[in-house]
């Protein structure tokens, strides 16, 4: 299995596999970039089909994450961490202190966080072996009162404004009232979202392979509910993808009719080439790693401090970033991509 020569190999700094036969903790660390500070990201945990499917995702993830921190103006750089094995299945206290072992070993060159498959009782496990972990502890909440480290509500947040920018650059229009959006994937980040949509207006269609989460939507939210597949070719304005990456690839890209694309996941894009499609379609797509950066600043300002006001203002500054990628991408004839990429790589100094 190569690494150095790997398609997503991007000038890792550090690529560091970890193995506990005692817990059975299969894993793999990805420090993408440290110019700015030290590599903050997510811990995955993934039923992968093979350790090159779990490296591919490492490897992209932790790019994603140097460029978000760089677009959100943060004092941090990019890594990701994955653990292979089933979420339902697969946890174990001993399996997460040995994570948190491994987390420790790179001597805070790499903090973590929760992701998809992981929380923030996860995160309390790891926190006893190093202190190298975020989200673990109570803390004044997003939008009022107390809650854990869950950075969720921050990220839904910061994609709700992400498509107001979206939608005003695409459609023209200044609110949200009546705007259809369909939201693949309503667990955490994606209910957040959807919530955000209703209060301002917007009419509803959700799916999820989880159909609690679904039910959870159309019995609160009045949303209306579809099929996996069908949600892709519905006749709305905006298609947020919520859930795993990959999504926009060249299946679903036949079915898709929505001007826009704003979602939450990471890597929505199965290969870069698709961008430049998505342009040639007047299709304008909000280069995740952009418009899902909420999470990773409101992690931020558990590490250095600040108050709800300033965190909610940083994080209303997504759409501001938005609309700058947006404006320099029409002007430029670029993809939004690119534009997001190269804006990353200035604040990067390259």
């Amino acid at each position: 299995m190569p690494v150095f020569t790997h398609i997503d190999f991007d000038h890792h700094e550090q690529v560091v596999f970890g193995h506990d036969q005692a817990s059975g903790l299969k894993a793999i660390i990805a420090v993408h970039d440290t110019t700015l500070g030290p590599a903050l990201g997510g811990c995955r945990m993934w039923n992968y089909a093979s350790d090159e499917e779990a490296l591919r995702d490492v490897l992209r993830l932790s790019r994603g994450m140097t460029y978000k921190s760089a677009l959100a103006r943060l004092p941090l750089g990019g890594g990701k961490a994955v653990i292979i094995g089933d979420p339902r299945t697969g946890k174990s206290e001993a399996l997460f202190q040995a994570m948190g072992d491994f987390v420790d070993s790179l001597g805070g060159r790499y903090i973590t966080a929760a992701d998809s498959g992981t929380g923030v009782a996860e995160m309390q496990i790891m926190a006893e072996r190093t202190r190298h972990v975020a989200g673990a502890g109570q803390r004044e909440a997003f939008g009022g009162g107390t809650r854990d480290g869950d950075p969720s509500p921050a990220t839904a947040y910061g994609v709700f404004v992400g498509i107001r920018s979206a939608v005003r650059h695409r459609l023209g229009r200044n609110d949200l009232n009546g705007l259809k959006v369909a939201i693949q994937g309503v667990g955490q980040v994606g209910f957040g979202l959807a919530k955000h949509l209703k209060d301002a207006g917007a009419e509803l269609w959700v799916t999820d392979i989880h159909e609690a989460n679904q039910r959870r939507a159309v019995e609160q939210l009045g949303a209306r509910a579809v099929g996996q597949q069908e949600i892709f070719g519905l006749d709305v304005d905006v298609f947020a993808p919520c859930a795993l990456g990959a999504i926009i690839n060249p299946q679903t890209l036949e079915a898709l009719r929505a001007p826009i694309i704003a979602g939450a996941a990471n890597n929505q894009l199965a290969s870069p080439e698709l961008a430049e499609q998505l342009r040639r379609r007047d299709c304008l797509y909000a280069p995740d790693y952009a418009i899902n950066a909420g999470g990773i600043i409101d992690v931020c300002y558990e590490r250095t401090g600040g108050s709800a006001e300033q965190l909610k203002a940083h994080i209303e500054g997504i759409e501001a970033t938005l609309d700058e990628i947006f404006q320099r991408a029409k002007a430029e004839g670029a993809t939004t991509s690119a534009i997001a990429d190269q804006m990353a790589r200035e604040r990067l100094g390259r």
